[in-house]
């Protein structure tokens, strides 16, 4: 059930998107900032979603093991880091845009690829959930056996990666499209 709660939240972040992404020269600015809501709200939701995930499990260990605390909040803070690849998105969407100046100066072609940078960003950004959720394993785990954290952290990062590789095209878009 959760699954379709968060395609429903994607696909109506996305179809808002419709409006900006089929305006006229006059609102190529308003596409970019289109991206960076998509950025920074989709991946921001999710970081929110993991954090809960791995925040829960952490206090109730922490209730039992109150010297575990800085371990677990390693393992807790980690499904954050998407939000963090979604503000930074969005501000190099904004200076790329001249946004930030005052004085923007966009395309048709760098509005409209603002809005998918800012897509491809915030759906990777989705990983935070899972990440969430094998940080909740792990500090279960470290709540029974706590020489196992950096193994913990190690499981708990492998998801991240998805996020990282869209950062990583959204930064090779920018570039492409003359944004960096």
């Amino acid at each position: 059930m959760k699954a379709k709660w968060r395609m429903l939240v994607v696909g109506a972040m996305l179809l808002m998107a419709l409006p900006f992404a089929i305006a006229g020269e006059e609102e190529y600015a308003a596409n970019v900032i289109l991206g960076c809501m998509l950025a920074i709200g989709i991946a921001g939701i999710a970081s929110a979603i993991g954090l809960a995930i791995a925040g829960s499990s952490a206090v109730a260990v922490t209730a039992e093991k109150p010297e575990l605390f800085g371990k677990l909040l390693v393992l807790q803070v980690l499904p954050m880091t998407q939000s963090v690849y979604g503000l930074l998105t969005a501000i190099l969407l904004m200076m790329g845009a001249g946004i930030l100046a005052g004085a923007p100066s966009v395309t048709a072609l760098m509005g409209t690829g603002a809005i998918w940078i800012g897509a491809i960003v915030g759906l990777t950004g989705l990983s935070a959930i899972n990440q969430g959720m094998v940080a909740s394993a792990s500090i279960a785990s470290v709540g029974r056996n706590p020489d196992v954290a950096a193994r913990g952290i190690i499981f708990t990062v492998m998801p991240e990666t998805i996020a990282i590789f869209g950062l990583l095209v959204a930064i090779l878009l920018m570039t492409g499209l003359g944004l960096l």
